[in-house]
């Protein structure tokens, strides 16, 4: 057990009030958005057929299976797939793919700070964020990181083709749903909300978010446990929260923990 007052939770039950009703709600949507996607394309050409390699990381096995059933009936090779962000990171060092495919909600790691560390390890990699939300402040933010495409999951199977036909161009490829204006608040160094997180801490409050205590924070990100307990009272001194709910429910708004 956590010591009282130092706002981990040792159970992922403890927060379950609070994630519940979102799990529910998306309980069977990765299996309805592939259901269909083998009618949803035309054969493919031959330049589509280039072959391109591609690795996908979803923390659902049903999602991933439908996007790599996709992809390889577009003629890509999908070679590895992953469920976190640590184990995408540790497989784009050691493949150096074309195209990496992020969920942005992983567990451990999400989507959009394995997206920096791949830029880092495998420079040459494209990365695409498949994401729930079309929001302005996370597609900025994807953008900034490296980030080359954006679709949203819901759209997926009409986007992620065309996302990786054009970003294997050199090209940025935002989904309809998504402003094309901020690509030219990006280029143009438009002011916009600046996360007051660095990474470390994002990765912290992720992890609190999932409920792990202290000292699982401590061994997963090779910290004292006194560090990990430095982070995060900087990270709610940051935020102005109080309390490990209040983490949860911010880590959610902003992408940084999955539903």
């Amino acid at each position: 057990m956590a010591p009282a007052g130092s706002g981990f939770g040792t159970h992922r039950a403890d927060l379950s009030p609070i994630l519940d009703e979102e799990r529910q709600m998306n309980e069977g949507r990765d299996r309805r958005l592939f259901e269909n996607a083998s009618d949803r394309f035309e054969p493919a050409t031959n330049e589509s057929r280039t072959r391109y390699t591609v690795l996908v990381a979803d923390d659902h096995v049903m999602f991933r299976e439908g996007v790599k059933a996709l992809l390889e009936r577009e003629g890509f090779d999908v070679f590895a797939e992953a469920g976190d962000g640590y184990e995408a990171i540790a497989l784009a060092r050691a493949q150096q793919p074309d195209v990496a495919v992020l969920d942005l909600a992983m567990p451990m790691l999400n989507g959009l700070e394995a997206a920096r560390e791949i830029h880092r390890v495998s420079p040459q990699t494209r990365s695409i964020l498949l994401t729930m939300h079309d929001e302005d402040r996370y597609v900025l933010e994807a953008v900034r990181a490296g980030v080359r495409g954006y679709v949203v999951k819901t759209q997926a199977t009409a986007d992620l083709v065309q996302a990786i036909r054009d970003i294997v161009r050199g090209h940025i490829y935002l989904c309809p749903a998504v402003s094309r204006a901020l690509v030219d608040a990006y280029l143009t160094g438009s002011d916009a909300p600046v996360d007051p997180l660095t990474t470390r801490e994002r990765q912290v409050l992720q992890l609190v978010a999932e409920g792990h205590t202290t000292k699982d924070i401590a061994r997963l990100l090779d910290l004292s446990v006194k560090t990990a307990e430095t982070h995060r009272g900087r990270i709610m001194e940051k935020l102005g929260i109080h309390g490990t709910a209040g983490l949860v429910r911010y880590a959610i708004r902003h992408g940084l923990s999955p539903l």
